[in-house]
């Protein structure tokens, strides 16, 4: 069974999640709504998958940086393991508390990238992922939508080191870009698909715009 926020017995918490693929400025973005919704007066926690947790950081040492290989089945187990302990000891409480609760990454991106860039196939991940949240799914989910050539100049030219997923090749990243965009056509009242290629502030704007009509 899928809940909402309503129904899953919040109080007036709002639940919003920001994906996309690497590199497409997610972290910029809900660092921006966090800032406009403080000044908005709303109480806001801002979280990730995995690592929202101390038990997530763990997680995501593992599914991220360890050097050998990691079974496909297993990494999806192991991000449903984290959103399971996440939702339930961080989400929900914030949510019960009335506040506003800015994620970066949820089932979606298992979908995306486990789904179809492992290619386990999207539903049956998607299904995992319920099973483990107990069917919680978002008020809005903004997708930040940006070509992977384009996404990976700019991971390229911040000089960072390439976590495992990063490091796939442009294929892996084509898949995720495209099952990110089905999700979206598919469920068009909870995205809000924003190009990533737009300047920043014209971005925030955008979103800022779609979460004041929600919060009204």
């Amino acid at each position: 069974m899928v809940e909402s926020v309503e129904t899953a017995g919040a109080a007036s918490g709002v639940f919003i999640t920001l994906e996309g693929g690497d590199g497409s400025g997610k972290t910029t973005q809900s660092e921006l709504l966090a800032s406009w919704l403080g000044e908005q007066g709303r109480t806001v926690l801002r979280t990730r998958e995995p690592g929202g947790t101390e038990v997530g950081v763990e997680i995501r040492e593992i599914v991220l940086h360890h050097r050998g290989h990691i079974a496909a089945r297993a990494e999806a187990l192991l991000y449903a393991a984290d959103r399971a302990h996440h939702i339930e000891t961080a989400v929900r409480p914030a949510l019960a508390r009335g506040e506003v609760v800015i994620q970066d990454r949820y089932i979606d991106s298992s979908v995306a990238y486990q789904g179809a860039g492992r290619v386990l196939g999207g539903e049956e991940v998607r299904q995992l992922s319920l099973w483990a949240t107990e069917g919680l799914l978002p008020d809005l989910t903004v997708l930040l939508d940006l070509d992977e050539t384009v996404a990976r100049g700019r991971l390229d030219a911040a000089e960072k080191r390439f976590d495992r997923l990063e490091a796939e090749k442009g294929a892996f990243h084509a898949r995720v870009r495209e099952a990110f965009l089905a999700l979206a056509a598919a469920e068009p009242e909870r995205f809000l698909v924003v190009d990533a290629a737009l300047p920043v502030d014209e971005i925030a704007a955008l979103i800022r715009a779609r979460v004041a009509a929600l919060l009204d």
